[in-house]
């Protein structure tokens, strides 16, 4: 069984509940966004999928690119990866890109490409888990299912005065099993859970001082009552990122540059990289390691630093621009020179680059 932890003034959650949907409609054409003008299964997947971790004002022109390229679920499980893959690049975690893709094609092999409406149907698709079906379920099929994200985390601790940690899966789930009771069904179910995500992006801020005087929560709020507001909700904190150096190499043949392709699985999996070595290598090592991959050097320059963050890894980022003599007509002849050579025009056209690289993508040109 999950751990539950009781929350207080439970009594307070029917009126919020049933403050929310009149506020998001009265509001709602203050914050357009495209998926909610037509909120059919698909696009309601596609934009929950792409609004984890992402901020919906830089999810609207990847939402609507991979629309106009894949406009339905069959596309989307016939689409190539380094296709889908492109489509992708900027919005970053690219596992949510491959997972749709594996989502698609279940659903066009099992479901007849129908999404289907079932909570355990979904749950059983890569990577949809409780939330993502929840809002799936609730926006698109009108079902009674709370959507418990870090806006209705937020909302709700604020609201009842709850001290719980709201990293706690624990608390997570007392929160979804103590609004399930109370839930709507229909439209009102899906614009409920828009509220939340609306109140929480808009006003129920996560850093710095909340809106109060625009909330419609603000005469019930606890926490407003009692000065609270900034220190809840309380959340432990994440653990500590792991630091790694890194040496990225541009290596020039001609007009090309090499690239290569990461492992099918781990960070960045499947994904084009510019090659990269761990640590943060000085000029002689950076000729050392060239030789082993039977590469001479031209010209060499030093590029300026740089630091990309991950959810869990923090890369330090070293870089060297490295023009390389021509190859040797063996390597020519038995077309085994390393790694795989590309036009600046085919690195913007077809190849996907995570961001953790576009540091340097200026430097080729």
């Amino acid at each position: 069984m999950p751990q539950t932890i009781t929350l207080p003034h439970t009594e307070l959650i029917p009126e919020i509940l049933q403050k929310l949907p009149g506020w998001y409609r009265s509001q709602s054409d203050l914050r357009e966004l495209p998926w909610r003008k037509s909120p059919t299964p698909y696009h309601t997947w596609l934009s929950e999928i792409m609004l984890q971790q992402t901020r919906a004002s830089a999810v609207i022109p990847y939402y609507e690119r991979f629309l106009a390229a894949l406009p339905d679920i069959a596309s989307l499980a016939a689409c190539d990866d380094d296709a889908l893959m492109k489509l992708w690049q900027g919005l970053g975690y690219y596992s949510r890109a491959r997972n749709l893709k594996k989502a698609a094609t279940i659903i066009c092999q099992e479901h007849n490409g129908k999404i289907p409406q079932d909570f355990k149907a979904l749950l059983a698709l890569p990577g949809i888990g409780r939330y993502t079906a929840s809002a799936i379920g609730s926006i698109a099929f009108g079902q009674p299912w709370p959507a418990v994200d870090g806006n209705v985390l937020r909302v709700i601790s604020r609201a009842l005065a709850s001290t719980a940690d709201i990293a706690l899966p624990a608390t997570k789930n007392s929160m979804e099993q103590a609004l399930l009771p109370h839930y709507p069904q229909g439209e009102t179910a899906g614009d409920l859970n828009q509220a939340f995500m609306d109140l929480g992006a808009t006003i129920c801020l996560p850093k710095g001082t909340p809106h109060c005087p625009c909330c419609p929560l603000e005469k019930i709020c606890l926490a407003h009552a009692e000065g609270l507001e900034q220190e809840l909700p309380r959340k432990s904190s994440p653990q500590k990122r792991r630091r790694e150096n890194r040496t990225i190499l541009l290596l020039m043949q001609g007009d090309t540059v090499a690239l290569h392709k990461r492992p099918p699985k781990g960070l960045l999996a499947g994904l084009w990289e510019f090659p990269n070595i761990e640590g943060k290598l000085d000029k002689t090592a950076v000729n050392e390691w060239l030789q082993t991959q039977g590469l001479s050097v031209k010209h060499i320059q030093k590029l300026p630093t740089a630091k990309h963050v991950f959810s869990h890894i923090e890369w330090h980022l070293s870089g060297w621009r490295i023009e390389l003599t021509p190859p040797s007509d063996h390597l020519l002849q038995e077309n085994t020179l390393p790694f795989t050579w590309v036009t600046p025009a085919e690195l913007t056209e077809k190849y996907s680059l995570p961001s953790a690289f576009h540091y340097y993508l200026s430097e080729i040109y």
